[in-house]
Order: C-alpha cells, then structure tokens, then sequence
C-alpha cells in the first residue's frame, strides 16, 4: 500500500474514534434466562427439602433404616415388619426374653428345598388346620426322648402314658396291639364292641384284674372262654352264676335245697338237685 494511502486511513480512524461491540443476552432472553435460574433453584430447594422429609420420617441412620439396624451379625428388626415378597435368610430368631411372632392374613408356609429347588418338607397353619408334609413326623422332650413318631408305616407314641380324655372313648377300626391297658385311678375302664365282637388274643395268657372294684362282661348272645392247651382258672371267695337252668325235680326226691353244678358236652351248665349219687345223668334232657 503506499505511503500515502495507509496515511489517509490513519488519519481517518483517529478522527472517528475507537468502536465497541456489545457481547451478551439482553431484553426478554434475559429476563428468561433469570426466570429458568430461579426455577431450577426453587426445584432444587424443594427436592433438597423432600429429601431431608423422607431421611427424617424412614428414620434414615448411619445404622440401618426405620426399624431395621445392620449389625455385625447381620440384620435386626425392631417392632413389626411386613414383608410382601419371599424372605430368603439362613436364621431367624428374636431378641432375648421375648417372643416370635409370624402374622398372615392367610396361611403361613414353610417350605425346606433340596439342591434341585424340590420340596422336601412342608409345614402350613391355616384358619381351618395346621398340615405338616413330610416322610416322617417326630416329637421329642427336651432331653431326647421321642414322645410321638408317624410315618406311612406306623405311628408310635413314647410317652409313659397315653390318656384319651374324649367322651366317647378312642375307637380303633382294626386290631391294636399294647402291653397294658388301664384307666386313671378312681376311673372306670371299658371295652365295647357296639355292633362287633370284642377278640382278645395273647400268645401267653391274658390277665385281666380289678384290684379295687368289680368286673363285668356282658355281651348280646354268648361269653366264649376258651383256652385251647391248658385251663381256665376262676380264683374267687364266692362264684356265683345267677340265672341257670334249673332240671326237673323229681316228685318223690327229697325238699332239700341243695343243687350240684352240671355241665352238658356241649358246654353248657344247669343246676341239679343233688341226691344220694349224681343227678346230672338223670337230667340229660336240659342238653338238647
């Protein structure tokens, strides 16, 4: 450029003076651009504010939340909990001196799995019953002892003594096989067949004894003791067996009132009057 030239402009610019130019937002962008910092502020506050309420009301700790602390051994609840979905843990137990209590509006199951996720054992309290499901059902004392045992094969009651206290006694539809059988003192004990007969069986005797009161059998149509190898013994200070069939008298026998017991073959007894010799082969006719 020549001398002159560049000169000139020179000249010109000073006479002029500097130029600014304005660099920002200005008018509404600028009062919208404040109003959308106040807003986000407000919102921040407002959520700053939310949190703090809901720390506050879950009782929100360094420990734990609401009712349940962390421990070093794990997991503790204070007062009640609900739990809406499944609640998997390898122990549950209470705090010490106080109750466990599980609470539903239906049933309470508890199911034990094997590796395969199967069910192997099962326990349901229901409104209308409590089901166990498993092979085998035991109950045992403190020290050990089993007191009551079922499975698909038996059931087996331990215990020292098994009371029945229903009204109507226990009934068995089948045989039932005990060492002893005996009721509570002052009580009376009784063995009825109402619309069967009554069997009892033993490979080595049967012994049945009354040491403070009386006994009795009754039946419908016949009392039947047999005993097939040896003998049937009636240890008493007095026998009486009221009812027998008494034979003819004959007219020129003597008044006296004294009978001997008879038996016919086919078992059956009567009373005889007694004389010189025996009257029974005289009143054979009572055996037909």
């Amino acid at each position: 450029m020549p001398q002159e030239q560049y000169a000139h402009r020179s000249a010109m610019q000073s006479s002029e003076g500097p130029q600014v130019y304005k660099v920002g937002i200005y008018g509404w962008r600028k009062r919208c651009l404040y109003f959308f910092v106040l807003l986000l502020m407000i919102l921040i506050l407002v959520n700053l504010a939310m949190t703090i309420w809901i720390l506050k009301v879950m009782n929100f700790t360094i420990d734990g939340m609401g009712n349940l602390r962390i421990t070093e051994k794990g997991l503790k609840l204070e007062g009640d909990s609900e739990f809406l979905k499944p609640l998997y843990a390898k122990e549950i137990r209470s705090r010490p001196g106080n109750p466990l209590y599980f609470q539903s509006a239906r049933n309470v199951t508890v199911n034990i799995l094997n590796e395969k996720t199967k069910v192997l054992t099962r326990l349901v309290t229901g409104p209308q019953a409590v089901e166990a499901h498993s092979q085998k059902f035991e109950v045992k004392s403190l020290s050990g002892k089993l007191l009551f045992s079922a499975d698909d094969n038996e059931v087996v009651v331990g215990a020292e003594r098994l009371r029945v206290l229903g009204a109507e006694g226990t009934v068995f539809p089948k045989s039932i096989e005990t060492p002893s059988v005996r009721a509570d003192p002052f009580k009376e004990l009784r063995l009825e067949s109402p619309t069967r007969s009554l069997v009892m069986e033993a490979p080595k005797g049967i012994e049945i004894n009354a040491e403070a009161g009386n006994m009795e059998a009754t039946c419908r149509t016949e009392l039947r003791l047999e005993s097939k190898d040896g003998e049937i013994t009636l240890n008493a200070a007095n026998i009486k067996l009221p009812r027998l069939p008494l034979a003819s008298q004959s007219s020129t026998g003597s008044r006296q009132k004294i009978y001997e017991l008879c038996m016919c073959s086919n078992g059956r007894l009567f009373l005889s009057q007694a004389g010189a010799s025996s009257t029974c082969q005289i009143n054979t006719s009572i055996c037909s």
